[in-house]
């Protein structure tokens, strides 16, 4: 008598191991995934504020720091501060590290918002090889900036 023995499938066998671990690699992606799709999403609200674009835009258009930094200047990183949006009125107190071909620095900016116009009592960049503040706002008698926002 000869007796045929049927062989289990690889998903039998190890059944065990494999469901628990696939269940927790799953989840672990997952939440990877959501913590990543947030970061991008905040990250993308600040980036498009008023403040951060104001100040990118004279840092990238100032000839002194063009000559320092090179061209192009563009963030080194993400910004850090505090910025906030309520009711029409709003607070901004940023930095923002950018860096062209020749070296890199941090852009400042603080401001408030009330009506609609932004006002920056400081914009200014600090090179990191020099330590040289320079003034974005020097050729301003008033620091007012109407522009909608998008944050």
């Amino acid at each position: 008598m000869e007796y045929q023995t049927q062989k289990k499938s690889w998903f039998s066998r190890n059944w065990p191991w494999v469901v628990p671990l696939g269940g927790c690699l799953t989840l672990i992606c997952i939440f990877i995934l959501f913590i990543g799709t947030a970061i991008f999403g905040v990250s993308k609200a600040l980036t498009g504020a008023t403040p951060y674009q104001e100040g990118l835009d004279k840092a990238q258009s100032d000839e002194y720091i063009i000559q320092v930094l090179g061209e192009p200047i563009e963030t080194n990183g993400i910004m850090s501060g505090s910025l906030q949006y309520h009711n029409s009125i709003g607070t901004a107190d940023i930095s923002i590290p950018i860096k062209g071909p020749n070296g890199e620095a941090q852009l400042y900016i603080i401001g408030t918002k009330e009506n609609e116009k932004w006002r920056y009592s400081e914009m200014y960049v600090i090179i990191e090889e020099s330590n040289e503040q320079v003034d974005l706002l020097w050729d301003q008698k008033d620091h007012t900036i109407e522009e909608e926002d998008n944050f």
